[in-house]
């Protein structure tokens, strides 16, 4: 089978969005786009260093943006998903539904 004619092409598969905390973190903005940390951690199960961590690299992707600001006198952090990060979404969701396809 040539490339033009299999739909299933793993290598385009986005692995800054693949990965299962990640994919929850996106899945969860692409709906509640701007995010509190505390929210967003319990959303997807995660522990605050776990959480920055894969929150750090969806930001240097583009993907999400993290806005730290004050209310009242507690930090809060608020987790927004960018255009970038919205259209990456998008397209990750179309390349899994044609993996979908391609397995019926």
């Amino acid at each position: 089978m040539t490339d033009e004619t299999n739909p299933f092409d793993h290598s385009q598969i986005d692995d800054v969005i693949h990965g299962r905390l990640r994919l929850g973190i996106m899945a969860y903005l692409s709906t509640a786009s701007p995010a509190i940390f505390g929210e967003l951690k319990e959303k997807v199960g995660a522990t605050d260093g776990n959480l920055s961590t894969h929150l750090r690299k969806l930001e240097e992707a583009g993907y999400v943006r993290q806005e730290k600001r004050f209310v009242g006198r507690r930090p809060q952090t608020r987790v927004h998903l960018t255009k970038n990060g919205r259209k990456a979404w998008l397209l990750w969701i179309s390349q899994m539904q044609g993996l979908m396809k391609a397995a019926e």
